[in-house]
């Protein structure tokens, strides 16, 4: 039998779980599926796109990312418009395109999904001409993402914590949108850009965005009281956000979003200083990804709720394996 060749990359200090034994475990259940694993494991920023480069030359087979929506970004960044497969191993803290894509946020899960070998075509976004493949957002979000990003600990209760701090701070802010020749200007809490439907931890802001219909869901959220927008809160996590309100969704392409000065923004949740004019385009079918085609329809309450308990179920289960 002819396998075909995976670069798998790590990255050991991704989410709040060790990745000892993983390479062993990976290589081992893909080797019985057909395929050859090398793997190498990121050291510092930058790594991952360097090593997925290497396998784009070399012609692999594809490439899997080992690590949380940082790493999946800096490796898929290397394989947009090749025939390079992008694969997903989550052990991140929120791991937005896993879920979107109903890959099991677990290490046997997901290579379950990879061997599968089924590969699909989608989407990804760029900013500025930088790629994204989950989210890119400015506002409230982009702060929340760097408050989070400098804080020691990792994980959903840190995240939780940088949430509700900048929500007690955080003021508004007025933008101009350019889309398909309308202009409109809005005083808004977050702009989002979104190619797929979560942040990550099951946190929907467009529950209807899909990486396969060749546009952006671009999700503006007007500025308001604090109690309306802890309701958007609840709403996120439920799904219903598209029903609320403060928010406001445009499919588009392309677009312009011109805010008052630089400041941060977020990529797949890394934070980064971005300036005023921000050109954002979504790439139709130009990254090809291992995908799980029992992936179902997003229904809310139910898909929020179904996620949320197979989390707890991992977490169990985790637990236990800990245990002498």
């Amino acid at each position: 039998m002819n396998q075909k060749q995976l670069l798998l990359i790590i990255n050991p200090v991704s989410g709040t779980t060790s990745k000892k034994g993983v390479a062993e475990r990976i290589e081992r259940r893909l080797a019985d599926a057909g395929f050859d694993v090398i793997t190498e494991y990121t050291t510092c920023a930058g790594d991952a796109t360097r090593l997925a480069r290497t396998a784009v030359d070399r012609g692999l087979y594809g490439v899997l990312a080992c690590g949380g929506d940082g790493t999946v970004n800096e490796t898929a960044r290397a394989l947009c418009n090749t025939t390079v497969a992008l694969g997903i191993v989550p052990t991140g803290s929120g791991n937005g395109l896993a879920r979107h894509i109903a890959i099991p946020v677990d290490i046997d899960g997901s290579i379950d999904v990879i061997a599968a070998d089924h590969i699909a075509s989608c989407d990804y976004g760029t900013v500025c001409s930088r790629p994204f493949f989950c989210t890119f957002g400015v506002g409230f979000d982009a702060a929340v993402s760097d408050h989070f990003a400098r804080q020691h600990r990792r994980g959903l209760v840190t995240y939780l914590q940088s949430a509700v701090h900048e929500f007690m701070h955080y003021e508004s802010e007025r933008y101009r949108i350019e889309i398909d020749g309308r202009e409109f200007t809005r005083d808004a809490f977050l702009v989002v850009c979104c190619n797929a439907s979560q942040y990550g931890n099951n946190a929907f802001i467009a529950p209807d965005a899909s990486i396969r219909d060749g546009v952006l869901d671009i999700t503006v959220v007007r500025a308001a009281g604090r109690l309306r927008k802890a309701i958007l809160g609840f709403d996120m996590m439920a799904g219903f956000i598209g029903r609320n309100a403060l928010v406001e969704t445009i499919r588009a392409r392309r677009a312009v979003i011109t805010r008052e000065a630089p400041g941060p923004a977020h990529i797949d949740g890394e934070p980064l200083t971005l300036g005023r004019r921000l050109e954002v385009e979504c790439h139709a079918g130009s990254l090809r990804i291992f995908t799980n085609p029992r992936k179902g329809n997003f229904t809310p309450v139910i898909t929020p709720m179904r996620m949320m308990l197979d989390d707890q179920a991992l977490a169990i289960r985790n637990l236990f394996k800990k245990q002498p």
